[in-house]
């Protein structure tokens, strides 16, 4: 596996959203390669889930938080950082929405901000401290080609993958004298679990249709995989990507500039 040549910044690693599509890859691979890893996420994955993964040992903990409530991040985040320590976090954890701005409901936006704005908000400013006084640290934040590029019927959801990537810069340039780097990932289309159930949901019998149409939309030809998006991060949180902070990294299968 290629990652074997890439050293991680630390053992120490805590995943937000890890009970499933991208996070659940992240969660393995960090862990197959020696890594800790700590997971916040609503619910722990099935314990068939676990076994078919071989997670099923004390270097990963999934702990059942709501990361939109601020008192219980910081909690855990406390309670973590005397159990094993905190060198790197992964803002994994997001929720999508398909509408325009005429019809994406207050409720729809709110809910939408509360887990990928504020969620993320509340675990930077839980874990930052921790980072400081040990003078170094990584964190990485999942955005999307949704931050940069116009896509349809995507108001609320674009909204918050572009507060995603203003706090990574303004994070990369307010800690940077003391150690702590602050990327993003921005990755187009990937077959997940969610992917799959918004074609079996708005398109009954047309599946197979849908998915190819879906697949087609990247020049490459299909959808990224949760395990691509997951090496990209390993290797963003290696020693071998010192060099790399305030920086928004796509992922798209040549989707934001082959799309003419």
């Amino acid at each position: 596996m290629a990652t074997a040549n890439f050293e991680l910044v630390s053992p120490y690693v805590i995943i937000t959203g890890g009970s499933s599509g991208i996070g659940l890859a992240m969660v393995k691979i960090f862990h197959d390669q020696g890594a800790i890893v700590d997971v916040l996420d609503l619910h722990k994955p099935s314990d068939k889930t676990l076994s078919q993964l071989q997670l099923e040992d004390e270097t990963v903990q999934f702990h059942e938080v709501d990361i939109t409530h601020q008192a219980s991040v910081k909690e855990i985040v406390s309670l973590i950082s005397i159990k094993r320590g905190i060198g790197i976090l992964i803002n994994n954890a997001g929720i999508a929405h398909i509408g325009n701005l005429t019809n994406t409901t207050e409720e729809d936006f709110q809910r939408i901000f509360n887990v990928n704005v504020k969620g993320a908000f509340h675990c930077m400013q839980a874990i930052i401290p921790f980072m400081e006084e040990m003078k170094e640290g990584l964190i990485i934040n999942m955005a999307s080609i949704a931050a940069t590029i116009g896509i349809t019927d995507r108001f609320a959801y674009s909204m918050s993958k572009g507060a995603i990537l203003s706090m990574t810069l303004s994070v990369a340039r307010d800690y940077i004298k003391k150690g702590i780097r602050c990327n993003c990932i921005s990755p187009a289309r990937v077959h997940t679990p969610f992917v799959e159930g918004f074609i079996n949901k708005h398109y009954p019998g047309q599946e197979k249709e849908m998915f190819d149409k879906l697949s087609a939309s990247q020049p490459i030809g299909r959808m990224a995989t949760p395990e691509e998006i997951a090496q990209l991060a390993f290797y963003l949180c290696s020693k071998q990507a010192s060099f790399i902070t305030g920086t928004d990294i796509p992922i798209d299968g040549g989707f934001t500039r082959l799309n003419n």
